[in-house]
């Protein structure tokens, strides 16, 4: 069996990154904008389709910055620098997210998170918190770079 593989989108707006903060059944944590690369798709078409559903934002250049392995469960994240064209991010009306928001045990919000508050919420993962941290301060690497997958424990 192949091994699961999803991307993962940073957007960066002024001083912010995009990302989702989850809500699971009671557990919160954010995370970045992405999800499974879908059989036939290229790791392109699954950022760009991702982003659509899950912010509602078009993106211009992009281009691979981070590899995480995150285990069994969650496979090989490609995380891609993407370069913000405008719009403010909600969740389509016709994704799974949008219908899972409407049951309201598992909810989907895409926002806006200030970069200098990355370090005060639990995020998936802390490894690409780390990295991204790093980035805001030193540029994002011109090839991408492996992390070592370090979960984040979320909170109640």
């Amino acid at each position: 069996m192949a091994r699961k593989q999803s991307v993962r989108a940073v957007v960066i707006k002024e001083r912010s990154v995009l990302v989702m903060k989850r809500n699971k059944f009671g557990r919160l944590y954010y995370t970045l904008v992405g999800g499974d690369i879908e059989l036939g798709e290229t790791a392109e078409q699954a950022l760009r389709r991702e982003l659509q559903e899950e912010a509602g934002l078009a993106v211009g250049t992009i281009r691979p910055v981070f590899m995480e392995d995150a285990g069994d469960m969650y496979g090989l994240q490609y995380i891609y620098l993407c370069e913000y064209q405008g719009g403010e991010p909600h969740i389509d009306p016709a994704s799974i997210e949008a219908s899972l928001n409407a049951v309201g045990q598992n909810t989907y919000e895409t926002l806006w998170l200030p970069i200098d508050q990355l370090a005060q919420v639990p995020f998936r993962s802390s490894s690409v918190r780390d990295a991204l941290l790093e980035a805001a301060r030193n540029g994002f690497p011109e090839t991408p770079v492996t992390l070592a997958w370090r979960p984040e424990s979320m909170t109640k």
